[in-house]
């Protein structure tokens, strides 16, 4: 764990640069011994990088304050650098960035001395701008007609909003606002009150510092709700101002069992469609009234694809179940279902399925088909049966969302052009790799696109099949009845094809006919599981493929990855020091100016929305071809290309990230080569 915190010394400043969110203790504590170590070496100048950490706990806000206080009593200094907007709101509304300064933070304007007693909350509102004075005296007089409170009234008329009506109070009792969303609270501290008493006083408990409890409240002056609140917890009370709204729509999601507001938005546009008879639509709004469990599954599936989310986890624990969104390969929990319901959740999916809802101790595979948002979107379902239930993962395979054009899957000019080129061949094998998730079936989808024509007959061979093209005839392995790829294979070959698509080499006998096919005039296009192209070789001669069989039938490999784009909603740029810049690889004149993302509710407070293809790609030339006859290294290929001035898959990365599509450390993380 102490690799995750990266330490630097920039002139006497050091500079730790933490790569993970600090919330598990052993993430707290690396971050810990890093500035015990600094102290330990008289390094008392500290700045605190927390660019890449995503969310804080109390335990870590109670360490930070701890080593200012330990820097500060031997002359130094802690300083924090690059929160997030989340992050910034946790400092200010604990209190903590009143003991912890940011660095190269702006400096605060100083507040107008207040004059004796408590300012007009109308004064205030007029001094926002919000409300106009004819606003607030109209307010006033219908307060004294009616005895509600201005505040309300002027919610209720909608001459402002409920969230700017609490701002104003918060600067008139000189209390912090917060605008509370998920990851503004800590566990622990919500653990602290029980829901019902939570949800009696309309509070949510949100970070627990050297025992002072901050809290979330709509009613900061009622005295008896603190005084109960300090009795049960033993705390001492931080009060912080939040709309009540706000408040009762994230304490039901702090304390599990929520039901988030998109449940109940544009429930009846989904509709599942009977993959038994394609024009037979189940209207799922019919039924969406009489179970609240079909209004949340069809809700958290129009979230997946709304968000463009790759796949739905729901999952249960001991005592809670959760759902997740994988976006831009990242999970994110979008919602915690009651315990209770994951059941019926999994019966509903089974149903959608065609499954067998009965069954409960096997895994079980199936596809859902739902139209929604004016387009058709595929499902793929897989059940596991856990030690608490059932997991189940859905794979959303939207059409609309994936890229089918070869020009548009983001490869340079020139990688393009070589591409297209080896796809105008009349034989020869092509190698996709790359990990799961690296986007290796699009690339073929895009190619098998390009290359489609009522002239040729095109046919592949997939596990599963996941998009369905036209004039393309496309076959499902099926390993339970004996329909394996090598046997699939075979008789694809009797079928007179000039294009066959393998959706993947897994075994020895699929290698070998894949081979034979690209010797016999047949063009070949498949994947493998390498982390770049000329481990595509090695794997192949591992699994018995001879070497001059091999040399004859290859004509190219491509090796991809997806990295994450900078969300253009919160994109800045920074300049970088020339000893990084010299680490990326910088041949340019002058400093080096890169963009990241400052993390903004668009992109789930991250930094990136979207991604991006990076591409390695090795067209096999006679010299290759003889070296992989005489079995070279791997070490003796890689010393070839390199001579030859090939692009590998890092180079086209940091290329992205000096272009401003992304950033070092996404290359770093995906292609581990920082």
């Amino acid at each position: 764990m102490s690799d995750a915190v990266t330490r630097s010394r920039i002139g006497s400043m050091t500079y730790l640069a933490p790569s993970m969110a600090l919330v598990a203790a052993d993430a707290v504590d690396a971050v810990d011994n890093a500035i015990n170590e600094c102290i330990a070496q008289h390094q008392v100048s500290i700045v605190l990088d927390l660019g890449k950490v995503a969310l804080l706990s109390g335990r870590a806000l109670e360490m930070m304050t701890r080593a200012a206080n330990r820097l500060g009593s031997l002359g130094g200094w802690l300083k924090l650098a690059y929160p997030s907007p989340l992050l910034l709101d946790i400092l200010n509304v604990t209190g903590v960035s009143d003991k912890v300064a940011l660095y190269d933070a702006p400096q605060a304007p100083s507040k107008a001395p207040r004059g004796a007693g408590q300012p007009k909350l109308g004064d205030i509102l007029v001094e926002r701008g919000v409300v106009t004075a004819a606003q607030v005296a109209e307010a006033a007089r219908l307060q004294e007609q009616t005895g509600k409170r201005m505040g309300l009234i002027m919610v209720e008329k909608k001459w402002l909003t409920e969230a700017a009506l609490f701002q104003a109070l918060a600067e008139q009792l000189d209390l912090p606002f917060v605008s509370l969303r998920a990851g503004l609270y800590d566990p622990v501290a919500v653990s602290l009150l029980e829901r019902d008493v939570a949800k009696r006083l309309n509070v949510i408990p949100l970070f627990v510092v050297e025992n002072t409890l901050t809290l979330a409240t709509g009613e900061p002056q009622a005295v008896h709700s603190i005084d109960e609140i300090r009795a049960r917890t033993g705390c001492r009370i931080r009060v912080a101002m939040a709309p009540p709204a706000d408040i009762n729509r994230v304490r039901d999601d702090a304390y599990g069992g929520t039901m988030p507001d998109f449940i109940h938005s544009e429930a009846n546009d989904l509709e599942l469609v009977d993959s038994q008879i394609p024009d037979d639509y189940t209207q799922i709004d019919q039924m969406a009234g009489a179970s609240p469990v079909i209004n949340m599954v069809n809700a958290v599936i129009q979230r997946a694809i709304h968000d463009n989310a790759s796949d739905i986890h729901i999952e249960i624990s001991r005592n809670k179940s959760r759902i997740r969104l994988r976006i831009d390969g990242i999970l994110y929990e979008v919602m915690s279902p009651r315990v209770e319901l994951h059941p019926a959740i999994v019966s509903r999916l089974k149903v959608m399925a065609h499954l067998d809802i009965a069954e409960r101790r096997l895994p079980q595979d199936g596809r859902i088909q739902v139209m929604t948002q004016g387009r058709t979107v595929d499902l793929r379902f897989s059940s596991l049966p856990g030690i608490y239930g059932e997991k189940v993962v859905l794979r959303v395979l939207d059409k609309n969302q994936s890229i089918l054009d070869v020009d548009k899957l983001g490869m340079e000019r020139g990688t393009v052009e070589t591409f297209k080129r080896l796809l105008g061949r009349s034989h020869g094998l092509i190698l996709v790799t790359g990990p799961t998730g690296s986007g290796k079936t699009t690339s073929l989808y895009a190619a098998i696109n390009y290359l489609k024509s009522i002239e040729k007959n095109i046919v592949t061979i997939e596990d599963p099949v996941e998009y369905q093209l036209d004039i393309i005839n496309q076959n499902q392995v099926n390993d339970a009845i004996g329909l394996t790829f090598p046997k699939i294979l075979k008789h694809v070959l009797r079928q007179d094809p000039d294009i066959i698509m393998v959706g993947e080499i897994r075994d020895r006998q699929t290698a070998e006919i894949a081979v034979q096919a690209a010797l016999t005039g047949h063009l070949v296009l498949t994947t493998l599981h390498t982390n770049d192209t000329l481990g595509a070789v090695a794997r192949l001669v591992e699994m018995g493929v001879e070497p001059y069989l091999l040399s004859s039938a290859l004509i190219g490999v491509m090796a991809q990855r997806l990295v994450r784009r900078i969300c253009p909603a919160c994109k800045t740029g920074y300049l970088v020091p020339p000893g990084a810049a010299l680490a990326y690889g910088w041949k340019g004149e002058g400093n080096l100016k890169l963009q990241k993302g400052r993390g903004c509710p668009s992109c789930y407070d991250s930094g990136y929305k979207g991604r991006l293809g990076i591409y390695e790609l090795l067209e096999v030339g006679s010299d290759l071809q003889r070296m992989i006859v005489a079995n070279a290294s791997k070490d003796a290929l890689v010393q070839h290309v390199a001579g030859k001035g090939h692009r590998d898959l890092y180079a086209d990365g940091m290329e992205r990230a000096f272009g401003g599509d992304t950033t070092p450390e996404e290359i770093a993380r995906v292609v581990h080569s920082l």
